[in-house]
């Protein structure tokens, strides 16, 4: 599918361009043959005047006069159909460049959701019919009733990225903010994934009684969103950190990871939607694209900004900061 996509991205291009030059040579071939027909003109009217007429010098001068003010014309004339064509072919290219590349994130996007939405389902429809053909050990239907309601909660919060992506798009978003206890949350994020995946090494560092004026919706995806992505990009061994505190007028969260980091010339695209790395190790795990791009919009509409930085020696910081 990428090489099929690659293969019509180098068609386009090479047709852009032989059209393009084709134009330019048109251009240039309409210059010259007007300045051809604008200095036969002046010389058949220069031979037409009678070489013992007194005026003669002045006709000739006025004569050479016109010719050089058509020149002129014409080149001006010239220089802007250069300039609209370069400005349209520029703009044309661009907006073809970034349709093709909108098509290719959006056909990988749907690769990963069906593969995304496939697993819970299989994963879940597996542990019923075992439920409902054996009877198992009360320990291990725990067990798999645990692992299914884990499903059940990851398909759920895909679900709820797909769907706000969606309002915001379309604009139907209508956000409802109050007063919310924002180290409550936090916990109760944290507290959540330490039951999901009791073998990761979470840390928590959060500031209690820290408010926030903002939609619990909307920044609980916020918190799960970057902690996942925290969990999902770096080694199994390796810890997270999660901090809140309150400074001065500002809110400071972060989710600070060990893992695989992310390259200086590709941190401004990982807030994009359907961005995901070049980096083979990212790209091997799952994903759609929709996490940290959800993210920064959350954090934009509650009065913020995210940032990404190195935590040295490796790994990732996203830091969101909200004024108060």
């Amino acid at each position: 599918m990428i090489n099929r996509v690659r293969k019509k991205f180098v068609f386009i291009t090479v047709v852009y361009w032989f059209l393009l030059l084709y134009i330019i040579a048109a251009l240039l071939f309409w210059f010259i043959k007007l300045n051809h027909h604008v200095n036969d003109s002046a010389k058949e009217q220069i031979a037409s005047i009678n070489i013992y007429d007194p005026a003669y010098q002045q006709k000739i001068n006025a004569i050479e006069n016109k010719r050089a003010r058509k020149i002129t014309q014409f080149v001006g004339e010239g220089i802007s159909f250069l300039a609209v064509i370069l400005v349209g072919a520029v703009f044309v290219y661009r907006a073809t460049r970034r349709q093709i590349k909108l098509s290719v994130q959006q056909q990988n996007f749907m690769m990963a959701i069906t593969h995304e939405l496939k697993t819970p389902i299989a994963i879940t429809k597996l542990n019923l019919e075992t439920l409902q053909k054996r009877k198992l050990e009360e320990e291990k239907q725990h067990k798999i009733i645990s692992n299914t309601l884990d499903e059940a909660n990851r398909l759920n919060a895909l679900c709820n990225n797909i769907l706000f992506t969606a309002h915001l798009e379309g604009g139907a978003y209508n956000s409802t903010k109050q007063e919310i206890n924002f180290s409550e949350l936090t916990e109760d994020c944290i507290e959540d994934y330490a039951k999901r995946f009791p073998n990761r090494n979470i840390e928590a560092d959060i500031q209690q009684q820290v408010y926030i004026n903002g939609e619990s919706l909307l920044l609980q995806m916020l918190i799960n969103n970057l902690i996942e992505n925290a969990l999902k990009y770096s080694p199994k061994e390796l810890f997270i950190k999660v901090t809140l505190e309150k400074q001065h007028e500002q809110i400071i969260f972060k989710v600070a990871d060990e893992g695989f980091g992310v390259p200086l010339a590709e941190r401004k695209k990982i807030f994009q939607k359907f961005y995901r790395s070049g980096n083979e190790n990212i790209r091997t795990t799952k994903g759609t694209g929709l996490g940290l791009y959800l993210c920064s919009k959350i954090v934009e509409g509650h009065n913020g900004n995210i940032t990404m930085t190195n935590n040295l020696p490796q790994g990732s910081i996203f830091a969101a900061t909200f004024k108060v």
